[in-house]
């Protein structure tokens, strides 16, 4: 019997879903998963060690390992061979903003903006 899924936490879902390059490109499109996105926004946009990004997630540090450096293998595929990028999919569940300790770092839902 397989293990059961364990959705990721993420904070928000990200502001733009596709990314191309201007002019001439490969029409190959790199699908990454809201989960290997949140990896790289947490590790390299806001400086979380693993550790710290596995806490946030609530998966273990192994797991944000894996989802990194898959994310990290996509977006280098992306900028060497021209490809365009589409963030979408996975197992994840949203940030519900209803949480005391949630470590996002205040994300929308707990600044109490309108999340469209």
């Amino acid at each position: 019997m397989p293990r059961p899924v364990k959705h990721k936490k993420v904070c928000q879902l990200p502001p733009k879903h596709e990314f191309f390059p201007s002019g001439e490109w490969t029409e190959e499109i790199v699908v990454m998963s809201i989960e290997e996105y949140e990896t790289v926004r947490l590790i390299d946009l806001e400086g979380f060690s693993q550790e710290e990004c596995a806490a946030f997630m609530q998966v273990a540090r192994t797991t944000v390992q894996h989802l990194y450096v898959r994310a990290r293998k996509k977006l280098a595929t992306v900028l060497v061979h021209g490809a365009g990028l589409r963030i979408c999919g996975g197992e994840y569940r949203l940030c519900d903003g209803k949480e005391e300790t949630c470590g996002c770092g205040g994300c929308a839902k707990h600044r109490g903006e309108d999340i469209k």
